[in-house]
């Protein structure tokens, strides 16, 4: 039996944006077909722009990106007429109607095999009032934009990516050249954008010590401000998740900015990237296992020193463990960001605490309605089934618990309730590994209708 222990009087800030995400809502307006409903009922806080042009329904080759938006360099930064916005104002827009808030990289697309868009810019300055002009469409009107309010820009992405053969998918020079670019382009967006928030790098790893160092380096030297430092991290298991963000806080703490947002902005299960480990991640990510791993990620996020996590990819494509890429219909991915939006529309996170390592849970409470999200999760393909005794204070009786499970069989449907009277109760449940368990425990309510209660999921 393993212990799972929560204490809703113990309010420990905030419930995070854990779970965040990269790219909208997908579908065809002409066929009358997508994820749009679906997309907006999980709640994604946050939808990051990257890799989008690989997907025709967001506007495919001449969407999101800078050299896309902007076709030639060397037209006039001042003139409209030498940005194509259409496909990517439709893109944003879907985004924005769908309740999700918008972070905008600025930069370009992984490119693995022919490269266009990764090459450092030829003229840094250029480079970057090109982008005040895509910020300014976007939350000013410029050019019969929008008033979107988009408050993240992230400046390029994974400029220290590098392939097994050597290759460059994401930046087409030197660290030291990076960091030049990056130290003119933020010290511009953010002289002309002061009540934005401007930041980056995307680090495609926050162990490569070499990249690291010529970056910050001269970031202290040029007094580069951050309003937020970005990473990415795959892996498939939890403790090196842990170890990933603890990385991240001591790299970022040694060159003076410990205290900056930190956002994850990239991660999803990955055992290996090539030949049988490959295929045997994409399968993970599309499955229970995957839904799992999710859930686990965002509930130790939450206790972690990082402020947002956003998964990769929502996007249809082999990563997306939320849609399948047929017919855009939820995976049981879905149903673990959709249940942590559950305790999002709470606000204050609750104490946990679990005696398993492969127990993962996050708690929340409004003061009145309360909800705790767990899974078991290691990265094994078979265990036996365990009892969770959850431990369960700080709550006024009487109350019902509902417990919602996510399965093999089941995607965030009742599994059994129970009332308690006591403001301390014990609630018994047979975990399956990979299992995705939300409780919800509302107030029965008093001189009403029997058995009447404040839940609604």
């Amino acid at each position: 039996m393993i212990a799972l222990r929560t204490d809703f009087s113990a309010k420990e800030g905030p419930v995070k944006p854990m779970n965040a995400v990269n790219n909208g809502p997908a579908g065809s307006a002409v066929r009358q077909t997508g994820n749009f409903e679906a997309y907006k009922e999980a709640g994604f806080p946050y939808a990051r722009l990257h890799d989008s042009a690989f997907y025709g329904g967001y506007g495919g080759e001449l969407s999101v990106d800078v050299h896309r938006i902007f076709r030639n360099f060397d037209a006039d930064a001042d003139d409209p007429a030498s940005y194509i916005f259409e496909p990517t104002d439709e893109y944003l827009s879907n985004i924005a109607a769908a309740g999700t808030r918008i972070f905008y990289r600025l930069g370009a697309a992984i490119e693995h095999n022919y490269k266009l868009g990764t090459y450092p810019p030829k003229d840094y300055l250029k480079w970057a009032k090109i982008c005040e002009h895509i910020i300014r469409h976007y939350n000013e009107g410029w050019a019969n934009g929008f008033f979107f309010g988009i408050e993240y820009w992230e400046i390029w992405n994974e400029f220290d990516c590098r392939n097994q053969d050597g290759s460059h998918p994401c930046w087409q020079g030197t660290f030291s050249e990076f960091a030049e670019f990056y130290s003119v382009a933020a010290r511009y967006l953010k002289g002309r954008f002061p009540h934005l928030r401007i930041g980056g790098p995307a680090f495609a790893s926050i162990w490569d010590e070499a990249a690291a160092d010529a970056f910050f380096k001269v970031m202290r030297r040029d007094n580069v401000p951050f309003d937020f430092l970005s990473y990415h991290a795959y892996m498939s298991t939890v403790k090196s998740f842990r170890d990933t963000v603890a990385q991240a806080n001591k790299v970022f703490s040694a060159y003076g900015y410990g205290k900056t947002e930190k956002i994850l902005n990239e991660w999803n299960y990955v055992k290996g990237w090539t030949a049988d480990l490959w295929r045997y991640s994409l399968r993970t990510e599309k499955g229970l296992k995957g839904a799992s791993f999710a859930a686990a990620c965002m509930a130790e996020g939450q206790r972690s020193d990082l402020d947002m996590l956003m998964y990769y990819d929502a996007r249809p494509c082999g990563m997306n463990g939320l849609f399948d890429t047929d017919f855009l219909q939820p995976l049981k991915g879905y149903y673990a960001f959709k249940a942590f939006s559950a305790l999002r529309e709470l606000g204050t996170c609750a104490r946990t605490e679990t005696e398993s390592e492969e127990l993962c849970a996050c708690a929340a409470t409004d003061g009145r309605t309360h909800r705790l999200l767990f899974t078991r999760f290691c990265d094994e393909d078979a265990a036996q089934t365990e009892t969770v005794k959850i431990a369960v204070k700080g709550v006024s009786g009487p109350v019902k618990a509902t417990v919602y499970a996510t399965d093999e069989a089941r995607s965030m449907a009742p599994l059994r309730e129970e009332v308690f009277t006591a403001e301390e109760f014990a609630l018994y449940l047979q975990a399956e590994l990979f299992g995705i368990y939300l409780v919800e425990i509302v107030p029965v309510r008093q001189g009403g209708e029997n058995g009447r209660t404040d839940g609604h999921l």
